[in-house]
């Protein structure tokens, strides 16, 4: 692979991260903050001397399990653990890595309590005292409730956060390097919004400058960073925050592991940011991927100047088969390019795997560790016949098995399949839509070999060889990373490799099964099948009964095509027929006994219950007759309206002064007359006109929605209800509210299930309605 990369010498590396916040050096490097066992002292000091070599200058110490960083964050260290830790903060300053030491009091300290503070001084004084002169202090992952002492004293968790923070940051000298992990860490997190967040604003407003911000992202596990809002959330803390990132992490599911490319932030960021780390596998080995396409990537806006640090490689057995030409040529026009920068570190990993795995006489590696010691020291841990020589099949034997060397194409078939968090890799996909195809059209395989038939026949049976090819390049991988010599990266690997070998092998039995029928088909059809059949145990079963609508099913489709657009005036008598024939069906009625509700029918109700404050109580359960919206959307299939979601901003106006309900008019469009309504309606219609001011203040805006029972993908009635709700928003609006029948169990059902409304309790309402409102 040729590339062209600037060489530096170790004295000029910390250049190379250079942002532009000031002129201090961009942060860069490797946290080891993940769930787990810990990372060993010595694979700590490798690491070190990775980051030299590829220019990245920190390492922040918060390993969670570190009983005394975070559990018992108050002893003291012991002078065994005190020369450990002295050795590892002299090792980084060797390497010309600055060691961060973190720590976690928040579990159970008491901000108010001045011997708690005074014990996390004298814990920070001891590491000190090691040689460590930059520290951070960690609040993620906690309760934020405080206790009761530290609430007549602070007036939130943030103010206590805050005010401990800046008396260590004193306390220490004001190191050069000081951080703090806020409990609200990434965006989702935040409430309302980054933007408006009570927390972020307290430490914005009352963190002293100097001491950094970790920040995680949009997610705790961000697929993306976008520039936008780094700048929000800049703003709202007053100072460019440090990347936590945790894109490789897989501390969170042990089945994963993640050696795809440094993907998803834009070198654009990298100006705007006081720096990047990342938190990656569990497994040390593995990482090499992640750390060095990190560095890739810094290296890319070096001092604040954009510069091209990879070029294309010709001749690469890496590359991709079948991208499209156009992709591959905007990858090389690229500043970075996730996948030249994953064929960079490849190239480099492959010499981290060393020569095939050899045993036997003349090797020059055991097995196993030997006992030197004692009378038994140059024995082998196993008795073998040495004076007979090594075993050499006759010719009609099998040959003896030769372990062939690892290829940078394995390497590369490896890091698709375990690829990153939110996509795989293109070989990944491949496989998966092959037998996908595979799988959705084996009927042909019935039909007979002439003609047009035989032509679908033919490319079937293509297709299925294709991914037996693709399985025996994943069987030749396994065998090949098993065959290495470098044993710690293989055990490493091993869990993952084997189990994505073991399920492509089946894959591959599926496929020849679907072709031929002749194998047997107990593996895939009958009820005794082998444990290796269900991946994922209990878990698994729990997953499967779950209605996730985060699964990355990759060809998981609407059965039909639907559009949501702007509702029009001319939309009005549509949407009236579809709500009368709505009605006609019994929807929104009770469940009998002969009809009970399925899961398909709780999918298939309205999203938002019928509601209305000015016109007739009937219509609650009946159309949008008389409604005048402010706003509106229609959802739309290849047949016609399908749905509707209207609002009106200002309901108590709208309550107030509509009496359109009561014109003759009114009720000859509704086909009934308010004597024919009775007494109970006319009660509901006054109090939806009553409704209490604090109410109203709260959620000013009403609305109005339905679907047809045709439509089974609420994925499209949550499109549409958002695109009402975003636009009320927009006009000013607090919040929301509409009606739901307290006998309409399947409404309730899915509301409960859907969440983000809550109920509303109102005195006067009638005991058989219920109202539902929502914050915007």
């Amino acid at each position: 692979m040729e590339t062209r990369r600037s060489e530096q010498k170790s004295s000029g590396l910390q250049s190379e991260c250079s942002g532009t916040a000031g002129s201090r050096t961009f942060i860069s490097g490797v946290v080891e903050g993940f769930y787990g066992r810990p990372w060993t002292m010595d694979q700590r000091k490798d690491l070190f001397r990775k980051e030299q070599k590829w220019g990245l200058n920190t390492y922040l110490y918060a390993p969670k399990d570190d009983y005394k960083h975070r559990m018992f964050w108050r002893e003291m260290y012991s002078p065994e653990e005190a020369e450990q830790l002295r050795t590892l903060i002299a090792a980084a300053k060797e390497y010309g890595v600055d060691f961060i030491y973190a720590i976690s009091p928040g579990l159970d300290i008491t901000f108010s309590n001045p011997r708690e503070v005074s014990t996390l001084k004298r814990k920070l004084g001891q590491v000190s005292g090691f040689g460590c002169r930059s520290f951070a202090l960690l609040f993620d992952d906690i309760d934020a409730d405080m206790c009761g002492a530290d609430r007549k004293v602070f007036p939130s968790c943030a103010h206590a956060q805050v005010s401990l923070t800046n008396e260590i940051f004193r306390h220490l000298g004001e190191p050069e390097t000081f951080m703090i992990c806020p409990t609200d860490y990434c965006g989702t997190f935040c409430s309302p919004s980054v933007s408006e967040s009570s927390y972020l604003r307290t430490v914005g407003d009352n963190l002293l400058q100097g001491i950094e911000v970790l920040w995680t992202g949009p997610k705790v596990v961000s697929n993306s960073i976008p520039v936008e809002s780094i700048e929000e959330v800049s703003k709202v803390l007053k100072r460019a925050p440090v990347i936590w990132d945790n894109i490789h992490a897989n501390d969170y599911d042990q089945k994963m592991i993640f050696l795809g490319p440094y993907k998803g932030r834009s070198t654009d960021l990298i100006p705007k940011l006081r720096g990047v780390l990342t938190n990656p596998n569990c497994e040390f080995e593995p990482n090499f991927i992640a750390i060095h396409t990190l560095s890739t990537w810094c290296k890319s806006h070096g001092n604040g100047a954009r510069r091209d640090v990879v070029m294309t490689a010709e001749g690469d057995s890496s590359r991709d088969p079948g991208r499209e030409d156009e992709e591959e040529e905007q990858e090389a026009e690229e500043l970075y390019s996730p996948r030249q920068a994953l064929r960079l570190a490849l190239a480099e990993w492959l010499e981290e795997f060393g020569e095939p795995y050899k045993y036997g006489k003349g090797s020059s590696e055991e097995p196993m560790d030997t006992d030197k010691t004692g009378s038994g020291e140059g024995v082998a841990p196993m008795q073998t016949d040495q004076e007979a020589g090594p075993y050499a099949p006759g010719p009609e034997e099998r040959p003896l098995y030769t372990a062939e060397p690892l290829t940078l194409g394995d390497l590369a078939l490896m890091a698709d399949l375990f690829y990153l968090p939110y996509e795989h890799g293109p070989r990944a996909v491949a496989m998966l839509k092959e037998l996908h195809w595979l799988r959705a059209n084996s009927a042909v395989l019935a039909q007979g070999p002439e003609g047009e038939a035989g032509e679908k026949v033919a490319e079937w049976r293509s297709r299925a060889k294709k991914f037996v090819y693709m399985f025996k390049a994943v069987d030749k991988m396994y065998t090949r990373v098993c065959n290495s010599a470098n044993r710690n990266l293989v055990y490493d690997l091993y869990p993952y490799i084997l189990e994505i070998k073991s399920i492509t092998s089946v894959a591959k039995e599926f496929v020849n099964w679907l072709g031929s029928h002749t194998t047997s088909s107990a593996q895939f059809l009958g009820g005794d099948q082998e444990p290796f059949s269900f991946k994922g145990g209990i878990t698994g079963e729990f997953q499967r009964m779950l209605p996730n609508d985060g699964a990355h099913d990759l060809f998981r489709q609407p059965a039909k095509t639907y559009s949501v657009r702007p509702y029009l005036p001319m939309d009005e008598a549509a949407v009236n027929k579809m709500s009368r024939d709505m009605d006609s069906e019994g929807v929104g009625s009770p469940a009998s006994p002969e009809k009970p509700y399925s899961m398909e029918d709780r999918v298939s109700v309205p999203i938002v219950p019928h509601c209305d404050g000015t016109v007739s109580p009937s219509r609650l359960t009946e159309g949008p007759l008389g409604f005048s919206p402010d706003h509106g959307f229609i959802l739309e299939d290849d047949e016609g309206i399908c749905g509707y979601a209207l609002g009106t901003v200002h309901a108590k106006a709208f309550l107030g002064t509509d009496k359109t309900s009561r014109t003759p008019d009114a009720q000859e469009k509704h086909g009934k007359s308010d004597s024919q309504k009775g007494a109970s309606s006319k009660g509901t219609e006054e109090m939806m006109r009553n409704l209490p001011e604090a109410f109203l203040a709260r959620f000013p805006s009403l609305i109005k929605a339905q679907i047809h029972t045709k439509v089974t993908e609420t994925s499209v009635a949550k499109r549409m209800m958002g695109c009402l709700l975003s636009l009320l928003k927009s006009s000013g609006s607090q919040g929301a509210f509409c009606t739901v029948k307290q006998s309409d169990t399947r409404m309730l059902d899915l509301y409960r299930a859907l969440g983000h409304f809550e109920e509303v309790k109102v005195e006067g309402i009638q005991n058989d309605v219920m109202i539902m409102g929502r914050s915007l």
